[in-house]
């Protein structure tokens, strides 16, 4: 059975409204220096918000766990022996700009113009630099005010499965198979993933709500490593340090300088092009860090960057004979199409939900990783979809209602989509 869900259904996209702007005031920021689990207690709070909103709508399972994951399941009401299929999104918003007082504002029928943010004039949404914002006339744009982000990444996602699950509950002319619902934190922090009870959630796939613009499906992300120099310099008194003291803060500083900045760094790369980033650097005259992200699409791309930093180090050490550096490697996570191509019926039925929404599906790689990059490798195969999140991790961040309505919609269409090819 095809349905058709009423896209200009005013009472349907102010509930969204309502949801994301809920959502989006509580604070969520994870932190990546903390060993907690979750990394910040505050993102318990919108979890047990979710959890009371859920339990209102009859799904008497849902929960939030001691890590912080919230759990729920939408029950069967086909006869048919459908997959179990999940549909995820992470709590946490982004350690890179503050989300603490964060004021929605809502820009009702944007007319095509730079927006401006009343907290912060020069704080600008300009259109040169948003392109998106072009298929957004007429549309009601959220941003914040001008000095948080926003948190569409990735509360957008949440409102679109919270809305798509309550429709779906209203509406039970709609068949579907069991739904599982699943909230993460610390997803910005690369945790999301970590405590996720697999076993509990029981799915057969999964799909992340956490992708940009309207339309698209990501099956592809970049593999991740992060990788640690610790430098071990020759501290001395520096009244007397002449021919001696060998500083691991300045060798540190070198290994950074020369870095390539016109390539193989996040603001010199695109497409399909990877990179190394420093994240943090720190340490005293005897010793020194520098943390790194390391970003390609293969196994090979990873390793001729991290030989690119020990070859730059071990060339800067050459100067200071006193001194000696350690490398440690770590896996974060891998690109998750080496899974999803063994499941091709997951995009394709993305691919068809997104077009029965009146949409022009686009299938894309990701320059980033989600928690369906984890997901994928322990067994829950999971592609990411649109959440209509714009300008993420920035005070320029924005999101428009039409497209968080176009998400709830695709989630909708993706779940009676499966179960109309079920056997019974």
């Amino acid at each position: 059975m095809v349905f058709k869900i009423n896209t200009f259904h005013k009472t349907m996209i102010k509930k969204i409204k309502d949801k994301f702007f809920r959502y989006v005031q509580i604070d969520t920021q994870s932190d990546a220096s903390s060993l907690t689990i979750p990394s910040t207690a505050k993102q318990k709070n919108l979890g047990i918000i979710l959890v009371s909103e859920l339990q209102e709508l009859g799904i008497s399972d849902a929960h939030l766990d001691e890590f912080g994951y919230v759990y729920a399941t939408i029950p069967s009401n086909s006869e048919n022996n459908v997959p179990i299929i999940c549909f995820c999104s992470h709590m946490d918003t982004s350690p890179d700009c503050s989300s603490e007082n964060v004021k929605p504002i809502l820009h009702e029928t944007y007319n095509g113009s730079d927006i401006v943010l009343p907290d912060d004039k020069n704080v600008l949404i300009k259109v040169s630099e948003h392109p998106d914002l072009a298929n957004q006339i007429g549309n009601d744009i959220v941003t914040a005010s001008g000095t948080t982000l926003l948190g569409a990444d990735n509360k957008a996602g949440i409102a679109a499965i919270m809305a798509a699950t309550e429709y779906l509950i209203q509406n039970p002319n709609i068949k579907h198979g069991e739904i599982k619902i699943l909230f993460t934190p610390d997803e910005e922090i690369g945790r999301g993933a970590d405590k996720v009870d697999i076993a509990k959630l029981n799915a057969k796939y999964a799909y992340t709500i956490d992708g940009e613009s309207l339309g698209t499906i990501e099956n592809e992300t970049f593999s991740a490593n992060g990788m640690k120099v610790k430098i071990t310099g020759n501290s001395q008194h520096p009244g007397f340090a002449k021919g001696k003291m060998e500083s691991a803060i300045k060798i540190a500083s070198e290994i950074v300088s020369k870095l390539p900045k016109n390539e193989i760094s996040p603001e010199s790369t695109e497409g399909m092009q990877g990179f190394v980033h420093p994240v943090s650097i720190s340490g005293q005259v005897e010793k020194a860090e520098i943390d790194f992200i390391i970003r390609d699409f293969t196994e090979s791309g990873l390793e001729i960057l991290q030989n690119k930093i020990i070859e730059i180090t071990n060339e800067v050490l050459k100067n200071y004979p006193k001194s000696k550096v350690e490398f440690f490697i770590t896996q974060q996570y891998r690109n998750m199409k080496s899974v999803l191509d063994k499941h091709p019926q997951l995009v394709e039925i993305a691919e068809l939900a997104m077009k029965r929404a009146g949409l022009n599906p686009e299938c894309r790689s990701i320059r980033g990783g989600t928690d369906g990059s984890r997901l994928s490798f322990m067994g829950l195969p999971c592609p990411n979809i649109f959440a209509g999140e714009h300008a993420f991790h920035s005070k320029q961040e924005w999101v428009s209602l039409q497209d968080m309505h176009k998400a709830m919609e695709t989630i909708v269409n993706i779940s009676a989509i499966w179960e109309e090819r079920a056997e019974a």
